[in-house]
């Protein structure tokens, strides 16, 4: 029987989900980097009123919360363009900049979604490891050829939780030619306390080669919206606008993510208070031995290697859901005192054992 022809960089690739089926119940989901905590009172009450509209179309232009997002970062509206979540501009970026013939470059490990995207886009990856769980930019920049046409730079990287700071950064930005475009991928910007770790905003106004990618997944508490968006210079956010869904981000989810806005004084509080929980289960599993990389981010690595998958059933049994990269390490995103409490328990049992 005949069957429709399909890409065989489409049906060839597998994505592996952040939450494999559980053996057992899950008491508490620590593999998504997903905030433990609900959307505000505000935010969830703005959703309701807008759930109202829901028989119609959302805005197109996505103005309202374009506008917001340019008052909140001093940038002009031309400059912002949005998706859904920082993977979606992600994959625009990759449809606007590069075809087959091109390379997209980033370090590896990484963002799981870079060589998914890449590898269904028809571009070919380069992969540059990491250097003692850091990006190598001294690697990277000399990785770049004259077919490259995206770097990625992931800061804080997922899944390490590790970050380049502002001098190698801007150092690296002055070697990258002009007519490349450099994505600094900021998901985790929020979690940041080092002050030598730039702001990426900062950088791109002076470099019309760079943008700059955030989301509203993460510290903002709205993962299940998928609204995220770019500040670039505005040949950039045009061709995202021009590779964008129409209507693909919904109004629900524009309406949540200008209330979080509003009310960002009191989400960061919140975000606060995970930045210290970070920081109890880094110093938790340090004390116990592990080697666990400085994270910036909202997650801690634990670098298992043969002994992840082991790791990973130790936490499952005990119904905590941790991501597992089979054969280099678990990533433990950081949840509510009592999942981290359970979390320092579990892997004290497991250096016992």
């Amino acid at each position: 029987m005949n069957r429709p022809r399909l890409r065989p960089a489409v049906t060839d690739v597998g994505h592996q989900p952040a939450r494999p089926p559980a053996a057992v119940p899950v008491a508490h989901l620590l593999s998504a980097n997903e905030n433990p905590y609900p959307p505000l009172p505000s935010v969830r009450e703005a959703v309701l009123a807008a759930s109202g509209d829901l028989h119609r179309y959302p805005d197109m232009g996505v103005t309202e919360l374009t506008t917001a997002i340019a008052d909140r970062f001093g940038v002009p509206p031309e400059h912002v363009s949005t998706g859904t979540g920082s993977v979606g501009i992600i994959r625009q970026l990759l449809q606007a900049t590069a075809t087959e013939d091109d390379e997209v470059l980033y370090a590896w490990p990484s963002f799981e979604a870079y060589p998914h995207l890449a590898k269904i886009a028809g571009i070919r990856s380069v992969r540059v490891p990491l250097k003692d769980y850091v990006h190598d930019l001294d690697a990277m920049a000399g990785a770049v050829t004259d077919r490259t046409r995206l770097i990625v730079v992931c800061n804080p990287n997922n899944p390490t939780g590790t970050v380049v700071r502002r001098a190698e950064l801007e150092r690296f930005l002055d070697r990258v030619p002009g007519d490349v475009l450099v994505v600094l991928d900021e998901a985790y910007r929020e979690f940041v306390r080092d002050p030598e770790v730039p702001d990426g905003i900062e950088l791109y106004r002076d470099r019309p080669n760079v943008a700059v990618l955030r989301t509203f997944s993460k510290a903002y508490g709205l993962a299940g919206l998928r609204v995220g968006f770019a500040v670039a210079h505005e040949p950039v956010t045009a061709a995202l606008r021009a590779c964008s869904v129409p209507f693909g981000i919904s109004g629900i989810a524009q309406t949540a993510a200008v209330a979080s806005l509003r009310a960002e004084g009191e989400l960061l509080d919140r975000v606060q208070t995970l930045v210290g929980e970070r920081d109890r289960l880094q110093a938790g599993l340090l004390d116990l031995g592990l080697p666990v990389p400085p994270t910036q981010a909202n997650f801690c690595w634990l670098p298992l290697g043969e002994r992840t998958t082991a790791f990973a059933e130790a936490c499952a049994a005990v119904g905590i859901q941790v991501r597992a990269f089979a054969g280099e390490g678990v990533r433990i995103t950081v949840g509510t005192p009592e999942a981290n409490d359970l979390a320092l328990e579990t892997a004290a049992k497991f250096t016992r054992d």
